[in-house]
C-alpha cells in the first residue's frame, strides 16, 4: 500500500499555492520520517494572469531550489484541459511543462480528467510515459457514473500501455460505502494494475471511504494534512495513520511513524485551517447531496460579505439551478449578486409620495426586537411612514406601509414568505425572474424602482437609482430620499463586527451620502455603531 500525500497540491485550493518556505521545509521533513512513500507536491501549469504560489506551477528550477528528502518520490498533477485547451500541440505543451524524467526530481505525474475528456487525454499519457515517468490517471466524479460506463473506460485506458495507477475520485464527496465498492468492482473487472482512490469530506466519509478501499485491494491512497484540501477537505493524513495502526491492517505490513505528522499538524497546520476554515460545514453536505461542486461552497464560505441568511440564499440558488457538478465563476456571481443585468435598470416614476413626512426604516435586527415595545409605542404616536427592510417579523406588520426588497440573497433564503405579506412593495422588477415575481404580493400600490450597482456611486433619481453596494437599505435610502422625506428615522440597525466585510461597507455607504446629500436629515433611534447622527426612541414617548 501507499500513501500519498498531497497536502500542498489539494490543500493550495485555500491559499492559491503560497505556502512559506519554513512549513514547507517542516512538511517534508515530518513526512519523510513517517514513512509515507509519495508526496504530490502541486500542479504543472502554464502562467496564468494572477498570482498563484510555487506549486500551483511546481516548475523544475523551483524544484532543484528545494531540498527534498531523499527517501520520498515526488508527483505532480496535471490538469488534462491544462493541455487540452492550450493552443499548442500536445507534444509541444508537455515539453514546455516537463523535463525528461532523468532531469527532473518528480518520477510521477498524475493526470486529472473528466470522464468526457478521457479518450483525448490518451496522447497526454502515452508522452509522459514514453518521457521516462511513472503515469497515473485520475478519474475525476467518478461518482454516479454507470458501472459500464467505468469499467469501459478502465478497459480503454488499459489499452493506451502507458498508464500505471488508475485512480478514481469522490469529487463532490457523496460516495457511501455501496458507492466505493461498485466503483472498485466496476474498475477491477477491465484494470489489473494497481488502482489509487481520492477522497472529499463533504459528508464526513472520506476517512471512512478510504479504509474500506484499502480492505478492498486499493494499493493508492490520498491524504492531506488535517485534510487540508478543496472544500471541506480530504482524507487527513493523521486520522488515517492513526487508524492504521489500530487496525493493524494484514493487508498493510509497512511500519508508520504518525508522531512527526501529528506534531506538524499542532504547530502548523491547525493554525493555518483556523485561518482558511476547510474542513466539514452542513452547506459542504448539503451541497454533496445535490451534485453541487464544492469549489461554490467554498468560494461562499470564504466571501467575508455574507451573513448566515445570505448563504441560505445562495446554496439554495445552487440547489434549484441544476447543472451545478462542474465549477462555473459565472454561475457562483450570478448566485451572489443575483442581478438580472440583462434587463434595463428602470422603474415607474417615484413621485414624492414622503413629502412632509418622517420616514421610519426598519430591519429584523435584534436591536428591533429588543426595543420593540417602544418602536411600536413611537410608531402609533408619530405615524411615520415605515418602510420594513425585506422581511420584518420583530414588530407587528399592521403598523408597516411597505415592505423594501431589492431582490438579495436574503431574500431567495426564503422568498416563500414574501407571499404572505399583505403590504405594496418597493422592488426593483427587472432583478427578477417571472418564477420569483409569483412569490411577491404585489399589491396594487406596489412601486416598481430601479437600481444599479456602481463603486462610490451613490445617486438617487425618480425611476431608478444607482448605490456602492448591493445592500437594500442603500436601495431603501435612495427611495426615501427621491420619494422627499422629510426625515429619515432608522431602527434596528445594529452593525457588525468591526472586522466584517459588510461593517465597512455600510461605513462607506454613509460617508458616500453624507458628502452626497449633507444637508439630509437622517437620525438612528436605536443603537447603531455606524457614523450617523444618533439618538434614542425612549426619548421621543
Amino acid at each position: 500500500m501507499n500513501i500519498l500525500d498531497c497536502t500542498l497540491r489539494d490543500g493550495g485550493y485555500y491559499n492559491a499555492w503560497n505556502f512559506s518556505e519554513d512549513l514547507v521545509n517542516d512538511y517534508l521533513s515530518a513526512i519523510s520520517r513517517s514513512g509515507i512513500n509519495t508526496v504530490e507536491l502541486g500542479l504543472r501549469n502554464f502562467p496564468k494572469e494572477i498570482f498563484l504560489g510555487a506549486f500551483a506551477y511546481t516548475s523544475e528550477d523551483y524544484l532543484n531550489s528545494l531540498s527534498l528528502p531523499d527517501n520520498l518520490d515526488y508527483a505532480v498533477m496535471l490538469d488534462a484541459k491544462t493541455i487540452l485547451s492550450s493552443d499548442k500541440s500536445i507534444h509541444t505543451a508537455i515539453h514546455q511543462l516537463f523535463s525528461p524524467k532523468n532531469k527532473s526530481k518528480i518520477s510521477l505525474v498524475r493526470i486529472a480528467a473528466y470522464f468526457q475528456e478521457v479518450e483525448a487525454s490518451r496522447e497526454i499519457a502515452l508522452e509522459l510515459k514514453n518521457m521516462g515517468y511513472q503515469v497515473a490517471f485520475n478519474l475525476m466524479q467518478a461518482s454516479g457514473k454507470a458501472s459500464e460506463l467505468i469499467s469501459n473506460t478502465a478497459k480503454q485506458i488499459a489499452l493506451w500501455n502507458s498508464v500505471d495507477i488508475l485512480y478514481f475520485a469522490d469529487s463532490l464527496g457523496n460516495m457511501d460505502s455501496h458507492e466505493v465498492t461498485r466503483i472498485i468492482t466496476a474498475l477491477r473487472s477491465q484494470w489489473h494494475k494497481p488502482l489509487g482512490i481520492h477522497t472529499h469530506n463533504n459528508m464526513g466519509r472520506a476517512l471512512d471511504n478510504s479504509l474500506l478501499a484499502i480492505e478492498s485491494g486499493v494499493q493508492w491512497i490520498d491524504a492531506t494534512i488535517t485534510g487540508m484540501g478543496r472544500g471541506a477537505g480530504n482524507t487527513a493524513t493523521e486520522k488515517l495513520l492513526a487508524s492504521l495502526l489500530v487496525k493493524k491492517n494484514q493487508a498493510n505490513k509497512k511500519t508508520f511513524n504518525p508522531y512527526s505528522i501529528y506534531e506538524l499538524v499542532i504547530q502548523q497546520f491547525e493554525p493555518l485551517k483556523k485561518r482558511y476554515g476547510w474542513g466539514e460545514h452542513l452547506l459542504y453536505f448539503l451541497g454533496a447531496q445535490h451534485n453541487v461542486h464544492p469549489m461554490y461552497i467554498q468560494n461562499m464560505l470564504s466571501n467575508s460579505h455574507l451573513g448566515k441568511e445570505e448563504l441560505v440564499g445562495s446554496i439554495k440558488f445552487l440547489l434549484e439551478e441544476g447543472g451545478t457538478n462542474k465549477y462555473d465563476g459565472k454561475l457562483l456571481e450570478t448566485a451572489l449578486s443575483l442581478s438580472n443585468t440583462n434587463s434595463e435598470a428602470i422603474g415607474q416614476k417615484l413621485d414624492p409620495i414622503f413629502s412632509g413626512r418622517d420616514v421610519l426604516i426598519i430591519s429584523n435586527a435584534s436591536g428591533t426586537n429588543e426595543h420593540k415595545r417602544a418602536l411600536e409605542l413611537y410608531i402609533k404616536k408619530y405615524q411615520p411612514i415605515v418602510i420594513g427592510i425585506n422581511l420584518v417579523d420583530k414588530i407587528d406588520n399592521v403598523l408597516i406601509n411597505y415592505f423594501c426588497i431589492s431582490h438579495n440573497l436574503k431574500f431567495l433564503s426564503d422568498y416563500n414568505h414574501y407571499q404572505k405579506l399583505n403590504k405594496p412593495l418597493i422592488y426593483p422588477k427587472h432583478r427578477f425572474k417571472e418564477n420569483e415575481i409569483k412569490h411577491l404580493n404585489t399589491l396594487p400600490d406596489s412601486i416598481n424602482y430601479g437600481v444599479k450597482i456602481a463603486t462610490n456611486t451613490f445617486q438617487a433619481e425618480q425611476n431608478s437609482c444607482v448605490i456602492p453596494y448591493d445592500l437594500t437599505i442603500a436601495y431603501a435610502l435612495c427611495v426615501a430620499i427621491t420619494g422627499h422625506a422629510q426625515q429619515i428615522i432608522l431602527a434596528g440597525f445594529d452593525g457588525y463586527d468591526a472586522t466584517d466585510k459588510r461593517q465597512q461597507e455600510m461605513i462607506s455607504l454613509f460617508q458616500l451620502l453624507q458628502d452626497k446629500h449633507s444637508n439630509l436629515d437622517i437620525i438612528a433611534i436605536t443603537p447603531t455603531t455606524y457614523p450617523i447622527k444618533k439618538g434614542s426612541v425612549y426619548a421621543l414617548l
